[in-house]
């Protein structure tokens, strides 16, 4: 058996439905699942055994303890050369184990993973989310492209990432971060000396979150992982895990200070601000707001060309406001909280990230 791929669940039965319908489909063969029941209260026993004749597939159950513990009781008990993770809201295409097949044969390495797209039956929003963790202008995208090296140095992410079983057992798999734990096992496995790559034509399509309140607890929670990131591997930030966070304070600064201009001028029953040479009038309050008016427009034009739909032009403007703000403000909450009162990575997020 050359691959196994692994999936945990909790509570998505439909999900793994999708998924492993879509896994019935490969051209290529040569692969078991494992799907991990992460101690869901509703349990995809069923939808597995739907799949019995047409997979090599393995059902097991185990408490909840989060998605890495899953992982890593699945790669257990899996028995292929390669372990494939892959998140249960992912769907493939049928050429996805091709495509890894393909990319292992001409330039073997120790670890990979490849990017995301939204399916044409996603709603609007799941649209628009993905647009805006996948756009250059919200500082998303695979964190690599095409270029040699890029892919020649990639940190794979869970949602489509693939390990040779025996790096995966003698690194010891995710630790027990709630979030953030692939990034540390990608770290940790590059650390460690082994090559790990992205594999541009091996793409999933990715649900991620289906509406804007679980979106935001899911950026602000990476927010808060970048921080113990940084604390378990020191210099792994650069300048673009900063942006969120830069963008949020730089928001609040430009808001208040429009209102703070916009009261001044009322209070001295006058207006400040620049006159054009056609004779016309730019109040101060107004300049400050138009960076964000600017951010706005290009978020909206871009999304509504990429995505050929206005409607979700509009939604990926509050899913860009959402990851943005939602980041920066988990960044912040933990750069106080540990770097600053020195609190540690268990004590200062036992509610985020271990209930």
């Amino acid at each position: 058996m050359k691959y196994s791929v692994i999936i945990p669940v909790y509570n998505r039965p439909d999900e793994v439905d999708e998924l492993l319908e879509s896994l019935t489909v490969q051209t290529v063969k040569d692969f078991e699942v494992v799907v991990v029941e992460d101690g869901s209260d509703v349990p995809c026993r069923e939808i597995v055994e739907k799949y019995a004749e047409q997979l090599a597939i393995q059902y097991l159950t185990k408490k909840n303890g989060g998605p890495g513990p899953a992982r890593n009781y699945g790669v257990e008990h899996a028995k292929g050369e390669y372990v494939l993770i892959l998140d249960s809201d992912c769907v493939l295409p049928e050429g996805y184990m091709a495509a890894v097949e393909k990319e292992l044969a001409e330039n073997p390495c120790d670890a990979f993973g490849g990017p995301d797209a939204a399916h044409e039956s996603f709603t609007n929003i799941q649209k628009a989310i993905s647009y805006s963790m996948t756009s250059f202008f919200t500082t998303g995208g695979i964190r690599g492209g095409k270029k040699k090296g890029a892919m020649d140095k990639f940190y794979p992410r869970s949602y489509n990432m693939g390990v040779r079983r025996d790096v995966y057992l003698k690194l010891h798999g995710f630790s027990k971060m709630r979030f953030g734990e692939d990034i540390d096992f990608s770290y940790r496995i590059v650390e460690a000396g082994y090559t790990s790559r992205l594999f541009p034509e091996a793409w999933v399509w990715h649900k991620r979150r289906t509406d804007m309140d679980k979106f935001f607890k899911q950026v602000f929670n990476s927010g808060i992982a970048r921080i113990n990131l940084e604390k378990r591997h020191p210099g792994t930030m650069k300048l673009v895990h900063l942006m969120p966070m830069l963008f949020t304070v730089g928001l609040v600064l430009l808001v208040a200070a429009a209102v703070a201009f916009r009261q001044i001028d009322y209070w001295n029953n006058t207006a400040t601000g620049i006159f054009l040479s056609n004779g016309g009038f730019i109040p101060t309050y107004s300049l400050c707001l138009m960076p964000i008016l600017l951010f706005v427009l290009l978020i909206f034009i871009d999304s509504s060309i990429r995505n050929k739909s206005v409607v979700i032009g509009f939604y990926s403007v509050e899913a860009a406001f959402v990851q943005l703000i939602g980041y920066g403000a988990g960044f912040l909450k933990a750069w106080w909280l540990r770097c600053v009162q020195g609190k540690d990575e268990f004590t200062a997020f036992e509610k985020n990230f271990y209930d």
